[in-house]
């Protein structure tokens, strides 16, 4: 702007006169102007003009308001009480109803002022995208406003500008015209329009709006009050809830404090500039300074911190009085305000993000209950070096901020790990981590909470809000209550097929438990088999050197090579062992309906087909790979696997073809394409040898069966697509007996099945588990005397600590797996239960249908109750608590099981086995009569010393924390910090606890097969079937058998292989466990896995103690010992019961059958016969002694629904040496070689 000479620049009132000689007026204040700006030419300064426009504005309104409210009172008024009149005529002429319908009817019609004004209150609302739009269009403006504002506070307060050629005063001018209108617009919508008016954005509108027309009437500029725009930024909050951006209580409390604050300060600095640089009026704006407006927001921040540094102060008086008012405001608004804000900035969620998802690689969300122990376990597994590159970033979600050691845990995997705080049961906390693009959702449970059901029931809900979120979500989640999984189903959208599990910890830990007590050593083992441990290898010679190498291996699942097709398993799993130096334990295999199934060491009767998936025991998942790459035409000559690498051949599949053409067409003597046998579409790709056509499960003399399979076969072959680790189909938990039959007559035995009455119900429905109707549980319980007249012996003793108050522990889930329908009866092992009774009765709704189950109440603390039921001779003793998670010291969890433990080690036991023999006529324990020639030890039984001290004893505790494994054995070194596995009581079998469980959750996402596979094994046979009938009636129920059922009865079992004397005595000193696993299967379709070795066996000297320890998978060249013990999956045997069927029906049953060796299997028939014979007529001459007895007892025989009561008599005898009676103990049963099923040339 161009300065005439004459004037003077009057930067805020200051004077400046060049020339002496002119003199002016103190009142006359000149101002700068432009040549061109017809400006007063005496410098008259106007601010009293825009000044005084804003306040009539403001004034006229608020009159014309008042005085018509005044004027419409008293029209009211006067209308009311000619209203009274009229009424009072209408009743007394009575025509009044007529006209008040009229009058009634004008006033139901809208007027239209009421429809302008709600016009404008809908445009003006947030309530339609109109308003929205509106409002957020206000509130930018505004903004635009306040930033002119600030670019023309670098101005002098009053300048003379042509509206025509000033750019930043058209822009405003623009502005307030539309603020203008939406200013008439809220006036119309307003119900009060004295409160409207006195409104803050009305204020803001009277002192902004008027100035600007006023600017443009006279080319001259007055910065004013424009500052008040400021005052807008306090609908800031009001503007980012309409955008939906603020959702939360503590995001909307932040942006109102922080935005009251700010308007305020930005106010009360534009005052300070207005007078500051203006001066006092009555001073003739003589004592102005010159202050900038950012150096004025300065001066009021020092002034409301109460610092005031003194640097810049106010001069004016009017500036002064101000910021005395101000600071009484001022520093309240400041020292309540700041420490609010920066509380609510320091309470936001350090971890209240959002995930981002990277391209190309999966996250999981793990959630439920995250600490430090249950976050390092998963993580130390699902990370494990061992597995193939983990592609997987974990999505850890919690509503608890982690504390300092699970936040450094976090930190030291950032890479591959990241927190969120929120809960699974929001919404909004489910989008931030991306849960439906999520590969999976993991929900960990807190295994030691004092209420299981509970800590469930939260879990339920955790399932049902991601799958109400999202329904194709995969969901594994850990549950404590077996019974509680049946409320997963009630969930629509749960899905087992589509990968959905449910982990229940009280099923797989008592399973494991109970396949202990048939195989000592196997809980250790399955646990080592699906966690993932990295190999240490020790150079000295001891016992852990060998169980280290064992703990290497885990359990694979990999596709088989098209060079496996046709092959029966057993040849297969030879090949795998020898050659490529793997494990091959089971098969997935699919029926001609394509469900699957997982098949353990099925016999010769089940080919490979295409695509079949293997389950494998190796020690790196780069090792499987050898099953899915080998070739026999490139590696049938390579003795080094690590050689056996992917090759590029194609081989020919003429072989098979031929072999089916064979098979076809062995009776019918023509060709095999004029063969009429054969189907026509068989027939008609006789000349494509490409395609892959499994073989059949049958024998080559079997022409018609051969048809039917392999019609089967074709049907159901499996596609060579690769299974995803997250996709498929899942798979039918131990379905199999219905799949991998395809005809009861190929069944290998079928012809010898034990006769049925199909009238008695011997099974459940299913047939999978042996059944018998109800009993009262009086009926089952003991007295500590009764007890000790029942001489019992291969027994189970399960010493439970529980209450009344107690929470259940599922007992159902321990007895099970021991009642399994691939047992016969006679095998079945008597439970003896060793506890408060007021807590078996809430268990024994779920165990009323099992068969040989007694109760003894007392406690598993008396060694007089111990003694009783014959510890000593037991096969196992489970040490059990359902008090565990009651006590708050973890230290003090297992108190109880580690008494009772210490407590049977202490016993003392006499050797009175003879005693008993010369004192009962003839009368022994069952399985105890040396004269027997099934109990001879070539047939399978291990002769030990006997039991003369409670160490001898084999027990298995249950312990809730692992630290106090170290309390179970005195003569082990282990230190407390020792890790569960590397424990002598755990590696041993001796001990176990529920945290080895916590690696089934990485299994099981990254192959669910495994949960099936260990589900099938631990078990017994649970299938999803049961559960579902289960989750209806909470009880088996009994079913008639019928040939289906009966076949359900043909699946493997594990069982203890002793080599001390036997078909295998030969290389038990010495010989190679290769030969051995070779030999036995075969022979005898027994597939071998491991050893269960003496401690001291490598010191190759005498040592008294009989503790042992798992070897998994050894090498081939492993020397063995006499007296290992070999952990093997043995086949059914279909003949082992007949004999034990015709004695069980047969009315005179000895009691020494109650406990037979299923060695009896390897017995000849006429031996069998003759044997028989002899013990009818011996059980005639007992049954006629023990009649005459005056004291009645309860025996259980061989014949489940016929069990009744027999009278026993002994001879007075001293009942501590009867009850003291040594232990010989059944370790293994051999079945009969098999024939072949095929020729393999």
């Amino acid at each position: 702007k161009r300065l005439n000479p004459s004037c003077v620049d009057c930067f805020g009132g200051g004077r400046f006169n060049p020339d002496p000689s002119i003199h002016i007026s103190k009142m006359n204040v000149i101002i700068p102007f432009s040549a061109d700006v017809p400006c007063d030419s005496n410098g008259q300064r106007m601010w009293w003009a825009f000044l005084a426009s804003s306040m009539v504005t403001f004034f006229g309104g608020l009159f014309i308001i008042l005085l018509w409210r005044t004027l419409k009172y008293l029209w009211t008024v006067c209308c009311h009480c000619n209203a009274k009149k009229k009424e009072v005529h209408r009743i007394t002429t009575g025509d009044g109803i007529k006209r008040a319908d009229k009058d009634d009817g004008a006033a139901s019609e809208v007027g239209w002022m009421t429809s302008v004004k709600d016009w404008a209150g809908v445009m003006i609302s947030a309530q339609t995208l109109t308003g929205r739009v509106l409002v957020v269009l206000v509130f930018a403006l505004s903004i635009g406003a306040l930033v002119i504002y600030f670019i023309d506070s670098s101005d002098p307060i009053e300048s003379c500008q042509n509206f025509y050629q000033d750019f930043t005063l058209q822009i405003d001018m623009a502005f307030n015209v539309f603020f203008l209108l939406y200013f008439g617009l809220r006036f119309i919508a307003a119900n009060d329009k004295l409160w409207f008016w006195l409104e803050v954005n009305s204020v803001v509108d009277f002192f902004t709006v008027p100035p600007v027309f006023v600017s443009v009437y006279l080319n001259r500029s007055w910065l004013g009050l424009r500052f008040l725009r400021a005052l807008r930024l306090i609908q800031f909050s009001e503007i980012l809830q309409f955008l939906n951006i603020l959702k939360t209580s503590n995001s909307i409390k932040l942006v109102n404090l922080c935005s009251i604050f700010i308007s305020t300060w930005l106010t009360a600095a534009g005052f300070i500039h207005l007078v500051e640089n203006s001066g006092d009026p009555w001073e003739n704006f003589q004592n102005s300074q010159a202050l900038s407006y950012w150096e004025c927001v300065y001066l009021l921040m020092v002034t409301m911190s109460t610092v005031g540094y003194g640097d810049v102060y106010a001069k004016t008086t009017l500036g002064r009085l101000f910021m005395v008012f101000f600071i009484l405001g001022g520093l309240a608004m400041f020292a309540s305000y700041v420490p609010e804000i920066i509380e609510l900035i320091g309470n936001r969620k350090k971890y209240g993000g959002s995930y981002s998802a990277v391209n190309g690689r999966k996250h999981i969300v793990v959630c439920g209950h995250i600490t430090l122990e249950s976050v390092s376990n998963f993580l130390k597994d699902f990370l494990h070096k061992d597995r193939d590159d983990v592609n997987v970033e974990i999505v850890f979600l919690h509503n608890i901020s982690p504390n300092l050691e699970l936040e450094a845990l976090f930190k030291r995997h950032f890479t591959q790990v990241e927190f969120y705080q929120g809960s699974v049961l929001n919404p909004h906390d489910l989008a931030r981590v991306k849960i439906e693009s999520a590969d999976a959702c993991l929900i960990l449970a807190n295994k030691y909470c004092a209420d299981p059901d509970a800590e469930d029931a939260s879990n339920i809900m955790r399932v049902i809000s991601i799958k109400n979120y999202h329904p194709k979500i995969r969901i594994i989640t850990q549950m404590l209550q077996y019974h509680n999984k049946a409320h997963l189903l009630n969930i629509p959208s749960w899905n087992w097929k589509e990968g959905d599990d449910a982990i229940c910890l009280a099923e797989l830990k008592l399973g494991f438990i109970a396949q202990s007590c048939l195989a000592q050593g196997l809980s250790t083992m399955l646990a080592n088999l699906f966690s993932m441990r990295s190999f240490i290898k020790i150079e000295e010679d001891t016992w852990q050197k060998y169980y280290l190498e064992g703990v290497a291996n885990e359990m694979y699942t990999e596709y088989l090579s098209s060079a496996f097709v046709g092959l029966s398993f057993p040849v297969i799993c030879e090949l795998c062992y020898v050659k490529l130096k793997l494990l091959l334990i089971a098969i997935e295999y699919k029926s001609d309906q394509r469900e699957s199934s997982t098949l353990i060491n099925p016999g010769n009767h089940v080919k490979v087909q295409e695509g079949t998936l293997g389950f494998f025991i190796a020690s790196d998942a780069k090792e499987v790979k050898r099953a899915l790459f080998y070739c026999k035409a490139c590696h049938d000559d390579i003795t080094d696997p690590k050689r056996i690498k992917k090759c590029g051949c194609k081989k020919s599949k003429t072989a098979a073809y031929k072999k089916m053409r064979l098979a076809c067409c062995f009776d019918c003597g023509r060709s095999q394409r004029d063969c009429s046998c054969m189907p026509v579409n068989v027939r008609s790709d006789m000349d494509s040898p490409q395609r892959d056509i499994p073989l059949s499960a049958v024998s080559v003399n079997d022409c018609s069966a051969t048809l039917r399979a392999f019609e089967e076969d074709q049907q159901s072959a499996l596609s060579p697509k690769k299974k995803q680790r997250n996709g498929g189909t899942r798979n039918s938990p131990n379905s199999s007996p219905k799949i991998m039959r395809h005809d009861p007559l190929l069944i290998p035995g079928n012809d010898q099945i034990e006769s049925m009455d199909e009238n008695v119900k011997k099974y459940d429905s299913t047939g999978m588990f042996h059944w018998c109707p109800s009993k009262d549980i009086e009926k089952v319980i003991l007295t500590r005397s009764e007890a000790a007249m029942t001489v019992l012996s291969g027994h189970v003793v399960v010493c439970i600590f529980g209450d009344v108050k107690s929470a259940l522990i599922g007992l159902r889930n321990f007895v099970m797996p021991l009642r399994a329908s691939n047992f016969h009866y006679h095998e079945l092992k008597h439970i003896v239960f060793v506890g408060s009774l007021e807590y078996l009765k809430r268990e024994w709704d779920t165990l009323h249908n099992f068969p040989k189950i007694s109760i003894l109440p007392g406690t598993p603390l008396s060694r007089a109750d111990l003694r009783a039921v014959n510890i000593n001779l037991c096969d196992m003793c489970v040490i059990l608590s359902a008090n565990q998670n009651n006590i708050d010291d973890a230290s003090l969890q297992d108190k109880e099981c580690i008494l009772a433990s210490l407590n049977i080690k202490s016993m003392q036991f006499d050797d009175s086995i003879g005693v008993l023999q010369a004192n009962s006529q003839g009368f022994t324990p069952p399985g105890m009569d040396r004269s027997s020639p099934e109990n001879s030890p070539v047939h399978g039984l291990v002769r030990q010393t006997s039991v003369t001290t409670g160490a001898n004893i084999p027990i298995i505790t249950e312990l809730v924390n692992d630290s106090n494994v170290q309390f179970l054995d005195q003569d082990d070194d282990d230190d407390p910090d020792t890790e569960l596995y590397l424990t002598q009581p755990f590696a041993c079998g001796t001990a176990f606890a529920v945290s080895v469980l916590d690696s089934l959750m990485s299994a099981t996402y990254f192959n669910d097969n495994i949960l099936t596979l260990i589900r099938t094994l631990v078990t017994g046979g649970a299938t999803p079937e049961l559960e579902g009938l289960l989750a209806e009636e909470n009880a088996l129920r009994g079913g008639y058998s019928t040939p289906q059922t009966l076949a359900n009865r043909d699946r493997c079992r594990v069982a203890q292989l002793a080599l001390y004397d036997g078909p295998f005595a030969d290389l038990g000193d010495g010989g190679c466990y290769g030969d051995l696993f070779c030999k036995a299967l075969k022979t005898y379709n027994m597939l071998c896995f491991g050893i269960y070795r003496l401690r001291d066996a490598h010191l190759n000297t005498q040592s008294q103690c009989t503790k042992r320890y798992v070897i998994t998978n050894p090498p081939y060249a492993f020397e063995l010992v006499p007296s290992d013990l070999i952990f093997c999956l043995m086949q059914f045997d279909h003949n082992a019961g007949q004999s034990r069927t015709s004695l069980s029906h047969s009315s005179h049953s000895s009691h020494s059958s109650s406990k037979k060796s299923s060695s009896v299997h390897s017995i000849p028939a006429t031996n069998r016969a003759n044997r028989t014979k002899s013990r009818d007529s011996r059980d005639k001459q007992n049954a006629t002694r023990m009649n005459r007895v005056g004291q009645e007892k309860t025996w259980f025989t061989d014949e489940p629904e016929n069990t009744h009561l027999r009278t026993i008599q002994i001879k007075p005898v001293n009942t501590l040496a009867v009850n003291q009676i040594s232990q010989y103990k059944s370790t293994s049963s051999l079945i009969p070689p098999i024939r072949e099923a095929e020729d393999e040339c």
